[in-house]
């Protein structure tokens, strides 16, 4: 996918309108373009109408994702700061090679492991902007490392003369309890296998309850380490609808925000085989 970057200027009119309603009283509208989602949730619809774009009754809200995996394009920053008119900017980076590698970095300097791009490229050059248009920022940027990375923002932050507060995500990292985790249960879901010897790092997936909370307590950024791809999204929505854990239908129409437009540019057109016959390509 690191091919396809590109053509994400071609793909900006592709818009995706989708809609999922719990009852007629719980509804949410999805509106998809490449990187960016307004999602609009309402509690007072009518029966009749079951699909919509907006409402007078809910402000929607603008979130906008940045990147897809680490070493995703760094132009994506700067076209949805000044142009996404966004309430939240989110990143994701990670997968299992990336905590690898990240593994790889800590074990060699032990306050790195996480990504240096998401604070050194997409925050520092653009951390006055963020501040002065309200943007919120969520990201699991923090790989194996959420408080040093934290405290390289904190850095940036200093060195700008701003007043931002950054929220750290911690838990995922089971290697302090690498010794009660002697077997896994195999997908099989009926066999146990013994862990290898040698591991390097162990790491839960988080969902995106804790990062909720740190929205709800004011930080206006949060840093996570490993996370559902679709939390850093979700999380903002729960926090700004006061969605429930228990609104089933609600969560997944946050999720498929989520995944949308974690690969935007990809779900969007970036995947097409055929991309070579495109006319104005």
């Amino acid at each position: 996918m690191q091919n396809f970057p590109q053509l994400l200027r071609q793909t900006n009119d592709a818009l995706t309108c989708l809609s999922r309603c719990r009852n007629w009283r719980k509804c949410v509208s999805l509106r998809c373009n490449s990187r960016l989602a307004q999602v609009s949730s309402n509690a007072n619809m009518s029966p009749s109408s079951r699909r919509f774009t907006s409402s007078s009754e809910t402000k929607p809200v603008r979130i906008g994702c940045a990147s897809g995996f680490w070493g995703d394009t760094a132009t994506s920053v700067p076209q949805l700061v000044h142009s996404g008119n966004l309430d939240f900017l989110v990143f994701d980076y990670l997968s299992e090679i990336t905590m690898s590698l990240l593994t790889a970095a800590k074990t060699k300097t032990p306050n790195l492991g996480y990504a240096p791009d998401f604070v050194h490229v997409a925050l520092a050059p653009f951390i006055n902007d963020i501040q002065r248009k309200g943007i919120r920022v969520v990201s699991n940027a923090g790989g194996v490392n959420p408080l040093s990375c934290a405290e390289a923002i904190q850095e940036v932050i200093r060195k700008a003369g701003l007043n931002l507060k950054v929220a750290v995500v911690t838990g995922d990292d089971l290697m302090p309890h690498r010794s009660s985790l002697s077997e896994v249960k195999m997908a099989d879901g009926s066999s146990r296998q013994k862990l290898p010897k040698t591991l390097h790092s162990m790491n839960a997936y988080l969902g995106a309850l804790p990062i909720k909370r740190c929205l709800d307590l004011g930080a206006d950024i949060v840093v996570t380490g490993r996370c559902v791809d679709s939390a850093v999204t979700l999380a903002p929505l729960m926090h700004t609808f006061g969605w429930e854990r228990s609104e089933y239908d609600l969560l997944a129409a946050g999720s498929l925000a989520g995944h949308l437009i974690e690969c935007g540019a990809q779900s969007t057109g970036g995947v097409f085989t055929d991309w070579h016959k495109v006319p104005d390509w």
